[in-house]
């Protein structure tokens, strides 16, 4: 299909806008955090049509050889499920394409998808049966929301492993990629930004935590079943108030995103 036979309509200006900008904004508050890597790994968020449904078959993602900190709300390209550039100027990298089209596709709940290279997270990834392990507080946000895929296929370059990879996701919202790094997903761009900050913050603990040869202390089953009841109404709320904080704090020292 070309581009000028997709002539469905699309979500009003200020949705589309709203969706740039916090796209924008995730993509620079990565490298601030040193999320990235170097021009590489990818974040998406589904585009909806007129009537807010959203099917996965366009999505926003950020261009190809772009540095995180120099991504605005215009430079995103909007593709197909086809690979074609709708809009924008630049072009899709093939395995940012290959992996975050089968996810949104997939995977409904999928609005937003975000991969990273994330320097404690994908440590873990290296270990030969590496797990998050629920031991600290952070890490109980992820309590039976993690997926592990322990076999890397090497680089994502065709729609198969796209496929293979969000099959292994098995209805949770965080993949593990053996060898690779990690996939965070949810239906707003607070959610999954959120869940890959304090990922890695709470990979980056057990790795710190396990660097002294210790023991990690073990949490009981019934405290385990208490957090993870706690946090269906905290992780929400502090995602969208994290977010929101970042969205002032750019606004005020990288105004510049917003272009």
């Amino acid at each position: 299909m070309s581009v000028a036979e997709d002539l469905r309509p699309t979500a009003n200006a200020e949705t589309v806008r709203a969706l740039r900008l916090d796209l924008a904004c995730a993509l620079r508050w990565a490298a601030r955090l040193g999320l990235h890597e170097g021009v590489d790994n990818h974040f998406s968020a589904a585009m909806p049509d007129a009537n807010g449904v959203i099917r996965g078959d366009r999505f926003l993602i950020n261009p190809f050889g772009w540095h995180w900190s120099e991504v605005t709300a215009s430079s995103l390209v909007l593709c197909d499920a086809d690979g074609h550039v709708l809009e924008g100027t630049e072009t899709v990298e093939n395995t940012a394409f290959c992996i975050h089209s089968r996810i949104h596709i997939n995977h409904p709940d999928a609005a937003v998808v975000l991969h990273t290279h994330q320097p404690y997270t994908t440590a873990l990834t290296l270990l030969e049966g590496g797990r998050l392990e629920m031991a600290e507080q952070n890490a109980l946000m992820f309590d039976r929301r993690i997926a592990y895929d322990d076999d890397y296929e090497g680089l994502a370059l065709a729609t198969e492993e796209g496929d293979r990879m969000a099959a292994q996701m098995d209805g949770k919202p965080i993949l593990l990629l053996a060898s690779h790094g990690v996939i965070t997903t949810g239906p707003t761009m607070a959610g999954a930004f959120n869940d890959l900050y304090y990922l890695e913050r709470a990979a980056m603990f057990q790795v710190h935590a396990k660097s002294t040869g210790g023991v990690l202390r073990r949490i009981s089953d019934t405290v385990r079943d208490r957090v993870a009841e706690q946090m269906t109404t905290e992780r929400p709320a502090v995602a969208d108030r994290h977010f929101a904080a970042l969205r002032r704090i750019l606004d005020r020292e990288e105004p510049g995103y917003r272009a």
